[in-house]
C-alpha cells in the first residue's frame, strides 16, 4: 500500500501546483479538443472552481444486505476558469472514497482516482484499490437455468403443492433449515486496478491499456448450497481461494459534454479482459464487452432540461472462467455486476441472471424539475422514469431466443450537487420483486 500512498502524495502536490498556476493567467489549449465535449453554458455557469469536497452518508436497506451505513464522498480538483481545460472536463482530477458496512456484515473500503489530461497531455490516468467482504451474494447458476422462475415447496415439504413463479420475498422466506443459504455465498476480495488512456480525434477517441490484480476467497455456507453443489459436480470453478490477473484493453469513443451528468453526446466502448495462467491467474479465459450510451436534450426551446438517456450493452465470456467473473462486465466507467441490480435490471436482485452471453438495455427520461442554491451549494432536482430490459444466453447463436428477456420499469429522482455529484434514488418493479436503490452517480 506504500506505493499508493506515495502516488497520492505526488498527485496532491502536482495538483496544488497546477491550481495555483492556473490562477495567474488564461492560456490556450495545448492541443485541440472537440467543441462537442465543451460543457453546456448552464453547466459551465454552475461549475465550481478550486478544490472542494462533496460527500453523503451512505444509508441503505434491503432484504439481502440488511441496513447499511457508511460514507461516500469525492474530492474534486476543478481548477480555475482561466484553466484551458475548465470548459472541457468535469474536473482536473477527482478522488472518490467509500467506507461501508451493514448489519449483515457486508464491508467495503474503496479508493478511486481519475486524472484526465494529466500534466496537460493527452493521457488520462485512472486507478482503484478495493477491499470487500460480503456474506450476502446471490447465486442462481451461470447458464440459462438461472432464468427459471422461483419455485418452492411450502415449509420445505415436497408432499405439498409446489408454489411456482413465486415472489422473491416469499421464495426467500421458504428457505429454512439446511436450505437457508441455498442461493447465498461469501466473497472476500482485495483488488488493485490501474489504467492509462491516450486520446485522439480532438479528445473523442481514447485507447486504453490496464492491469488488474485480485485475490479472492469465495465460499459457500454449510447446508444445502447451490453453489457448492455445482462446484462438487464440476460445472463451475472458483470456489475457495483464487488469484486473478487481467490485462485490459479498450477502444472508447466519447463525445459527452459532461461525463458525470451528460446532456448530449455518445459514449461507446469495446473492452476486453484477458486472464492467463501465465500471468498468475487460476485459469485461462477472456471477456469482451460492447457498450453504447446515448444522451440527447429534447425540446430545449420548451423544457429547461429534458434529457433522453439510453444504453445498450452486451458481454461475452469465453474459456474456463471463474464463476464470479460471469457477472463482471468491465468498463473504465465502472463494472456492471450481472443482470439484475442497480446498474442493469433494477427490478431483479443483483446477478439474478447469468450466462456466457448477457445483453441489456436501459432507457431513462431525465427531467429537471427545479434548481436552486442552498448554503452556497448548487442543487438541481430531476424526475427520472425508466425502463430496463435484458437477457442471458449460453452461446451467441442462441441470442435469437427472445423468451430469455426480462424487463422492469421504474421511477427515480436525481439531485445534481454542484453539477458533478449526482445523488440517485431509483424504485423498480418486476414480476419477482420491488427494489429501492440509493447511491452516487447515474446508473449510466
Amino acid at each position: 500500500m506504500k506505493c499508493i500512498k506515495y502516488f497520492l502524495m505526488l498527485m496532491f502536490y502536482f495538483l496544488i501546483i497546477k491550481q495555483s498556476s492556473a490562477q495567474q493567467d488564461s492560456v490556450k489549449l495545448p492541443f485541440a479538443i472537440s467543441k462537442l465535449k465543451r460543457l453546456s453554458d448552464e453547466d459551465l455557469a454552475n461549475k465550481k472552481e478550486g478544490v472542494y469536497l462533496t460527500g453523503v452518508p451512505d444509508i441503505s436497506s434491503d432484504p439481502v444486505n440488511g441496513f447499511g451505513y457508511g460514507a461516500e464522498g469525492s474530492l474534486y480538483f476543478s481548477g480555475k476558469r482561466s484553466d484551458p481545460f475548465f470548459e472541457y472536463t468535469p474536473y482536473r482530477a477527482k478522488i472518490d472514497f467509500i467506507l461501508f458496512n451493514t448489519t449483515r456484515n457486508q464491508r467495503e473500503a474503496k479508493l478511486v482516482w481519475d486524472i484526465p489530461y494529466i500534466f496537460d497531455t493527452k493521457w488520462r490516468l485512472r486507478g482503484k484499490a478495493v477491499y470487500e467482504i460480503n456474506p450476502n451474494l446471490l447465486y442462481f447458476g451461470i447458464n440459462e437455468n438461472s432464468l427459471l422462475p422461483l419455485n418452492y415447496y411450502p415449509d420445505g415439504d415436497s408432499s405439498k403443492t409446489i408454489v411456482k413463479s413465486a415472489k422473491y420475498s416469499d421464495y426467500q422466506n421458504s428457505l429454512t433449515g439446511e436450505n437457508e443459504f441455498y442461493n447465498t455465498y461469501t466473497k472476500q476480495e482485495a483488488k488493485l486496478n490501474l489504467s492509462i488512456e491516450h486520446s485522439y480525434l480532438e479528445g473523442k477517441l481514447r485507447l486504453l491499456l490496464g492491469y488488474e490484480f485480485a485475490k479472492l476467497n469465495l465460499t459457500s455456507f454449510s447446508g444445502n448450497s447451490l453453489l457448492q453443489n455445482d462446484f462438487n459436480k464440476g460445472t463451475i470453478i472458483g470456489v475457495g481461494k483464487s488469484t486473478l490477473s487481467f490485462v485490459q484493453t479498450g477502444l472508447i469513443y466519447d463525445t459527452r459534454d459532461l461525463e458525470t451528468n451528460p446532456s448530449n453526446g455518445i459514449f461507446a466502448e469495446l473492452t476486453n479482459e484477458l486472464s492467463l495462467k501465465a500471468l498468475g491467474s487460476v485459469s485461462d479465459f477472456n471477456k469482451t464487452f460492447v457498450h453504447l450510451n446515448y444522451y440527447h436534450q429534447l425540446f430545449p426551446s420548451v423544457f429547461k432540461k429534458l434529457i433522453f438517456a439510453g444504453r445498450i450493452g452486451m458481454g461475452y465470456t469465453q474459456g474456463n472462467a471463474v464463476f464470479f467473473e460471469y457477472q463482471d462486465e468491465w468498463s473504465p466507467e465502472g463494472s456492471i455486476g450481472g443482470l439484475g441490480g442497480a446498474k442493469s435490471l433494477r427490478g431483479y436482485k443483483q446477478s439474478r441472471f447469468l450466462s456466457r452471453v448477457m445483453q441489456f438495455t436501459n432507457l431513462e427520461l431525465r427531467y429537471q424539475i427545479t434548481q436552486f442554491n442552498f448554503l452556497k451549494q448548487h442543487l438541481a432536482i430531476s424526475g427520472v422514469p425508466f425502463f430496463d430490459i435484458g437477457g442471458v444466453w449460453n452461446s451467441l447463436d442462441r441470442i435469437n431466443q427472445v423468451e430469455n428477456y426480462r424487463y422492469s420499469p421504474g421511477l427515480g429522482m436525481r439531485i445534481a450537487w454542484n453539477v458533478n455529484t449526482i445523488l440517485r434514488f431509483d424504485y423498480a418493479v418486476s414480476k419477482e420483486d420491488r427494489q429501492l436503490f440509493f447511491g452516487l452517480g447515474h446508473s449510466f
